[in-house]
């Protein structure tokens, strides 16, 4: 593979470049040595593009739960199997516990393992309830925010490593939305599963704050079709799950799920 070519096909700005050259060097390294090979924390679009960059290769992804969006970059020799990545895993799970009148943001803990000197690339998904927080992290840093992170904001922390099987996930709620659209394009089904006005998610996307199948978008005329994924910030994610025929009125029948 060449890395200058597979790099330039998916990079974008010169942060790009660096963060990519990284990743191949982690994972085509790893393969041609056969040993196995992991890379930090993926934003979804990272993982998008990481494939792209890798093909043909399958690398697989890996967040510490099936439902995380955050994950690393593995590649595994044939000697090994996926269940590896658990039994020996370079990812850790951290629960933090507070006062559980305090309410806590997921922007609080970030902020909090930030202020300590944590890179963000080293910390996976983070999920906040009542009094207490799990996360996922590289083992590598595990001793040292266990030594080092004691609060967020204001809050005092009690901090202890958990088993990846004892993170407490979210409970994801779906909202099945049924409607009738003038087309396929981006700004109608956003608008139709998130609510908004046409202009307003047009705005969105022209703001860059639209993304399908975890990659930007600032094409609101972009055309989807079945089992396409939108994601717009602040408003969440849905997935166009179904395509019907026309109705008399000449409008589209889709079905949308929404994910609270």
């Amino acid at each position: 593979m060449d890395k200058q070519k597979c790099i330039a096909k998916v990079a974008q700005s010169e942060e790009d470049r660096i963060l990519f050259a990284r990743v191949f060097d982690r994972i085509v390294g790893a393969e041609q040595k056969n040993i196995p090979g992991f890379t930090h924390f993926l934003s979804p679009r990272e993982q998008v593009l990481t494939k792209q960059m890798l093909a043909p290769m399958e690398p697989i992804f890996y967040g510490g739960a099936l439902q995380a969006e955050r994950a690393i970059c593995c590649f595994l020799p044939d000697y090994l199997d996926e269940s590896c990545l658990r039994e020996e895993a370079p990812i850790a799970a951290v629960r933090a516990e507070f006062f559980e009148k305090d309410v806590l943001t997921h922007r609080d803990f970030l902020g909090g393992l930030m202020g300590i000197g944590i890179k963000r690339e080293t910390v996976g998904d983070i999920y906040v309830g009542r009094g207490q927080c799990d996360f996922f992290l590289l083992r590598e840093i595990l001793p040292y925010v266990l030594d080092n992170f004691l609060s967020a904001g204001r809050t005092k922390l009690h901090l202890e490593q958990i088993s990846l099987d004892e993170v407490q996930l979210p409970e994801i709620t779906v909202k099945q939305i049924k409607d009738t659209v003038s087309s396929l394009r981006l700004d109608s089904i956003a608008g139709s599963g998130f609510g908004l006005a046409r202009g307003k998610a047009c705005d969105l996307i022209a703001a860059g704050k639209v993304s399908v199948n975890d990659l930007p978008c600032m094409k609101a005329d972009k055309l989807l079709q079945e089992g396409d994924k939108v994601s717009a910030r602040g408003f969440g994610k849905l997935v166009l799950t179904q395509v019907g025929g026309r109705t008399k009125k000449d409008r589209i029948s889709i079905i949308i799920e929404r994910y609270q």
